[in-house]
C-alpha cells in the first residue's frame, strides 16, 4: 500500500514539474515576443508612418525577434505584397468599361510603375539576404545597393501617384487608385527608413 502511494505521489510530483516547466517556457516565449513588439515600436519610430509601420509588422514579431537585418527584410516583403496587390488592382481596372483615354492610359503607367517597383523591391530582399555573409567593403556596397532599389521602388510608386495629380482626372478613379498606391508608399517608405537605420549601423 505505501509502495502504491509512494508511486502515485512520485507520479504527481513528475506531473507538476513538467506542467510548472512547460508553464515557464510558455511565459518565457510570450516575453520573448513582447520583446519583439517593442523592438519593432522602437524601430517604426525612425519612420515617416510609425503607426502604419506597427501595423504592418508587429504580426511578424515572432520572425524579426528584435533582429534589424529580419525587421528590415520583412518590411521590404510587406512592401512587395502590397505592391503586387496594388498591380493587380491596377490591372483589372484598366479593363473597367467606360473609362476615358486619358485615365486608361495613366493606370497602364501607373501598373508599370508598380510593376518596376516590385522588381527593385525584390532584388532588394534578394541583396539584403546575402548581408550575412559580407563584411567590410562588401558588406557596405550590398547595402548600398539596398538603399539604391528601394528608394528608386519608392519613386516608381510615387510617379504611379503623379500620374492621377490631374483636376481632369475622375474623381471616383482618383479616390480609389490613390487610396491603393499611398498606402503602399507608405509601407515602402517606412521599409527604406528600416534599411536606411540598419545601414547606419554598418557603416
Amino acid at each position: 500500500m505505501k509502495g502504491r502511494l509512494l508511486k502515485l505521489s512520485l507520479l504527481v510530483l513528475m506531473n507538476f514539474v513538467l506542467y510548472m516547466a512547460s508553464t515557464a517556457e510558455s511565459t518565457t516565449a510570450k516575453g520573448s515576443n513582447q520583446n519583439s513588439i517593442n523592438f519593432i515600436k522602437s524601430s517604426c519610430r525612425a519612420t515617416r508612418y510609425p503607426d502604419v509601420c506597427v501595423q504592418t509588422l508587429v504580426g511578424y514579431a515572432t520572425v524579426i525577434n528584435q533582429n534589424e537585418q529580419k525587421l528590415a527584410m520583412t518590411a521590404l516583403t510587406v512592401s512587395i505584397s502590397r505592391t503586387q496587390s496594388s498591380a493587380s488592382f491596377m490591372k483589372k481596372f484598366s479593363k473597367v468599361k467606360r473609362i476615358k483615354p486619358r485615365e486608361y492610359s495613366a493606370v497602364q503607367d501607373c501598373k508599370v510603375n508598380m510593376d518596376s517597383s516590385m522588381d527593385r523591391l525584390n532584388k532588394s530582399v534578394k541583396e539584403i539576404g546575402l548581408l550575412g555573409k559580407a563584411k567590410g567593403e562588401d558588406l557596405v556596397w550590398h547595402i548600398s545597393n539596398v538603399q539604391t532599389w528601394v528608394s528608386a521602388a519608392l519613386t516608381d510608386q510615387n510617379t504611379c501617384v503623379d500620374n492621377f495629380s490631374s483636376p481632369h482626372m475622375d474623381r471616383n478613379l482618383k479616390a480609389a487608385i490613390g487610396a491603393k498606391v499611398v498606402g503602399v508608399s507608405q509601407v515602402t517608405s517606412n521599409a527604406l527608413a528600416l534599411v536606411n537605420n540598419f545601414a547606419s549601423k554598418h557603416r
